[in-house]
């Protein structure tokens, strides 16, 4: 399951590529290491057309386990979330690069992985909502106090033979070209669920191991 990915991509490069009208992060600087719960920049479709925006990862999983956020989203079919299926609640989720934790010991070993050395842009396939509750850091948040928020998580499938040897289970759902990410953000839901597979292997290696941050250096925007 993925929990740890990068981006270092500038604003100006991502609003390039995903052909983004409106721009709401701010100054957004590169971002080597996103974890579980924290802001992240999200591209969304809509009739003004598309949209940059900051949300939170993580989304309210079944109330029979708890409710507790989830990352990664793996079976669409569910109840659960089918309502967040909907174009207008599909989003991409801009990265360079994702890590899956290899079972070494006496810790576990982040890997790794990206389209090639060079750590090009691709999008994870996203699913959003607005929640109302208490969630961020205390830093974040100091009072504890609920809140709205938007929040996101990404489908995953099989791993195929790049990942698996790291992670069997599993691997995040990767979308390399704009008419994918067309279709992930506006085809019909029928249509869109088709995107869920994995990534050829020939497109992809691993590219680092052992940092809890992608150390490669920053691209020029």
């Amino acid at each position: 399951m993925c929990n740890l990915y990068s981006l270092r991509t500038g604003p100006a490069e991502l609003r390039r590529a995903f052909g983004v009208a409106h721009d709401r992060t701010g100054n957004l600087p590169p971002l080597p290491g996103i974890f579980p719960d924290q802001m992240a920049p999200v591209v969304v479709g809509g009739a003004a057309g598309r949209a940059l925006a900051m949300m939170r990862w993580g989304m309210p999983g079944p109330q029979a386990f708890g409710a507790q956020p989830v990352t990664n989203v793996r079976n669409t079919a569910s109840p659960h979330w089918r309502p967040w299926l909907k174009p207008e609640y599909r989003c991409l989720v801009p990265a360079t690069a994702f890590s899956e934790y290899a079972d070494t010991k006496p810790r576990k070993t982040p890997v790794w992985f990206a389209l090639s050395e060079d750590r090009p842009l691709f999008a994870f396939a996203g699913i959003w909502r607005p929640w109302t509750g208490v969630r961020g850091t205390k830093r974040e948040n100091p009072d504890r106090v609920a809140a709205e928020h938007r929040l996101f998580a990404f489908l995953t499938t099989e791993a195929n033979g790049v990942v698996g040897p790291v992670h069997p289970k599993a691997m995040p759902v990767l979308l390399t070209r704009p008419e994918e990410w067309a279709a992930w953000l506006d085809a019909p839901v029928a249509d869109a669920v088709r995107l869920q597979r994995p990534l050829p292997e020939a497109d992809m290696r691993e590219v680092a191991r052992g940092a809890r941050s992608d150390g490669a250096s920053d691209p020029e925007t």
